[in-house]
């Protein structure tokens, strides 16, 4: 196997890394770890010096996702491990998801089941992400939004640029994972309860995963999601001009207003898909970097 880094973002998660880097160090004891502290304001940085593990500090708070980013960035191992830093990925399911990757695959998620979930709320909207993006992708997606994953660096970097700095990296790598036609397998783990209180917040949050959802089908095929848009304007124009053409014998401005919409929609998803097309160019960006 080939040199292991092991990056956990954190922010304020000092007691669940007590517990934690030592069983990561005991589970993987030649791997490389690396703490990001997303401006935690309790001991993160205490906790990692006396467990003799990397901790990169931020002044301020720049979010989950830049700290994956700076993690993957200063990693020097071959294949990235990421967990969160919360206690609620067991160490030893590392070795499962690595046996995965050695198969031949690019990227291993753990897979939470429905028992994992933080509450019915976000089970029922995981579930929705994971429907659609199977839909979107033609493969099964088990968990679009676990952030206990294994991959390999070279090819985790060719997408640095295009994770958010927010939550949802796990979403925006896996969709641009299978739009390189890069391999992607789910492992099967149990995820515990959280050490400390969430960072996330229900209702602010909840319209970003509204987001995500369309950022799912854009990151991986923007025409299939703008041609239904423009397919139903069509129909909606030519049931408005029937109605009207029936009853009142003309064409109305309703009908040319939803022509005219779908034309404009359907235009909007060909220069989106070709915009995506450019994008996973490979070669031209992060796998030039170590």
């Amino acid at each position: 196997m080939s040199r292991i880094s092991i990056i956990l973002p954190a922010k304020n998660e000092a007691a669940a890394l007590k517990d934690l880097l030592p069983r990561l160090t005991a589970a993987q004891p030649g791997a490389e770890i690396i703490v990001v502290d997303d401006g935690s304001t309790d001991d993160t940085r205490a906790v990692c010096a006396q467990a003799g593990v990397t901790c990169l500090s931020s002044p301020y708070s720049m979010g989950n996702g830049a700290a994956i980013k700076r993690g993957a960035r200063a990693a020097t191992g071959e294949v990235l491990v990421f967990m969160d830093g919360d206690g609620q990925h067991d160490p030893a399911d590392i070795a499962r998801l690595l046996v995965r990757l050695e198969q031949g695959y690019d990227m291993v998620v753990g897979a939470r089941d429905w028992e994992s979930q933080a509450g019915v709320g976000r089970g029922v909207a995981n579930t929705v992400y994971n429907w659609l993006a199977s839909k979107m992708t033609g493969q099964t997606v088990a968990d679009l939004t676990s952030g206990f994953r294994v991959v390999r660096a070279n090819r985790f970097r060719e997408f640095i640029h295009l994770l958010p700095n927010g939550f949802s990296y796990p979403t925006t790598s896996t969709m641009a994972f299978f739009r390189s036609a890069y391999g992607v397998a789910y492992e099967p783990i149990k995820a515990a309860q959280r050490v400390g209180k969430s960072h996330i917040k229900p209702l602010k949050d909840g319209v970003r995963f509204l987001l995500i959802i369309f950022k799912i089908a854009t990151l991986y095929s923007p025409l299939k999601l703008f041609f239904p848009v423009s397919a139903v304007f069509f129909l909606l124009g030519c049931a408005n001009y029937a109605w009207t053409f029936v009853h009142e014998g003309r064409l109305t401005n309703g009908s040319t207003l939803m022509w005219s919409a779908a034309v404009i929609v359907f235009l909007i998803g060909l220069v989106s898909e070709q915009i995506t097309s450019l994008t996973y160019r490979p070669g031209e960006h992060g796998s030039a970097s170590r």
